[in-house]
C-alpha cells in the first residue's frame, strides 16, 4: 500500500533506539525525511549512518525534549536542514524517579511529566503553525496502556493519561485544519536496551514465563516492527478519517474494552 507520504517532513523524539528508531525507519522507507533526536549521540549517529546506508534523508540532533532548550534545539536544526514539518512522532517517555506515592517527590512529578507530557505539547506548540498554515499535518503522540488503564509506576500512568487526553483535545480543535492527531498505546514491546529487556535480563526465567502467562496472551512479548508500522499508517494519506483515536498495539494485553 502505497502511504502517499514521500517528500513530507517527519520528527521523531527518541529516534536512536527501539519504538522511535522502527518509527523513523518505516518513514523513511515510506520515502519521508526524518529528523531525530536523543540524549546519547553514539546511538542517534548509529541510527542515522544505518538509515543512510538505506538510502533514507535524515538528519540526527542530540537534545533533551524533556528541556525546553532541547525541545527548541531539535525543532530549529530539523526547520533549517528540512524547511518544514508535516509530521511529528512524540516518542520519549519514561518514569524518573520513585514509582510509588510515598516514595516520589516534587521533582520526579515534574521530570516525568516534562519527560512524556510537556515534551509533546512544546514540540507541538513549534511544528503546529506551519501544520495549519498549509492545511496538513499528522501528529502520533506514544502513550501506553498503561496510560488507558491500571499499570506501570504511578507518575508514568498519570503523565500518559494526561498525553491521551491532550492528544484528544488537540485532535478535534485541530480537525478543521487537516491536521490529525492520535496516540498509540503499545503493550510490553522488547528491544535492546529497553526496560522490558532489563526486566528479562533482570529476573530468573521462572519469574519472567509467570509474567508471560499471567499478562501476554500471545505468549510472548511484543517487537517494535507492529508499532513502527501503525505509527507510519496514522501518518498517511490512507488514514485521514482518523483522529482523536488511541489505539492499542499490544498483542491482547490489556483488558478494557475501551
Amino acid at each position: 500500500m502505497d502511504l502517499g507520504i514521500e517528500g513530507r517532513v517527519a520528527l521523531v523524539t527518541g529516534g536512536s533506539r527501539g519504538l522511535g528508531r522502527q518509527a523513523a525507519l518505516t518513514l523513511g522507507r515510506e520515502g519521508c525525511k526524518v529528523a531525530i533526536c536523543a540524549r546519547s549521540a553514539e546511538g542517534l549517529n548509529e541510527t542515522v549512518e544505518e538509515m543512510k546506508g538505506l538510502g533514507h534523508e535524515v538528519i540526527g540532533v542530540q537534545a533533551d525534549v524533556a528541556t525546553i532548550e532541547g525541545t527548541e534545539g531539535f525543532y530549529q536544526k530539523s526547520m533549517k536542514t528540512f524547511g518544514k514539518v508535516d509530521i511529528i512522532v512524540n516518542n520519549v517517555g519514561g518514569t524518573r524517579g520513585g514509582r510509588d506515592f510515598d516514595s516520589i517527590t516534587d521533582q520526579d512529578w515534574q521530570d516525568t511529566l516534562d519527560l512524556n507530557l510537556l515534551s509533546a505539547v512544546r514540540l507541538t506548540r513549534l511544528g503546529l503553525p506551519g501544520m495549519k498554515e498549509r492545511r496538513w499535518g499528522r501528529i502520533v503522540n506514544i502513550a501506553s496502556i498503561w496510560g488507558r488503564e491500571f499499570g506501570g509506576g504511578l507518575t508514568y500512568m498519570t503523565a500518559k493519561a494526561a498525553l491521551i487526553a491532550f492528544s484528544k483535545h488537540m485532535a478535534i480543535s485541530l480537525a478543521p485544519y487537516n491536521v490529525l492527531v492520535n496516540t498509540l498505546a503499545p503493550g510490553s514491546i522488547q528491544f535492546p536496551g529497553g526496560g522490558w529487556e532489563r526486566f528479562v535480563n533482570g529476573n530468573s526465567e521462572e519469574v519472567v514465563q509467570e509474567f508471560i502467562a499471567r499478562q501476554l496472551p500471545m505468549g510472548k512479548f511484543g517487537w517494535p516492527e507492529p508499532v513502527g508500522a501503525m505509527i507510519a499508517f496514522l501518518c498517511s494519506e490512507r488514514a485521514d478519517l482518523i483522529t482523536g483515536t488511541s489505539i492499542n498495539v499490544d498483542g491482547g494485553q490489556s483488558r478494557s474494552l475501551i
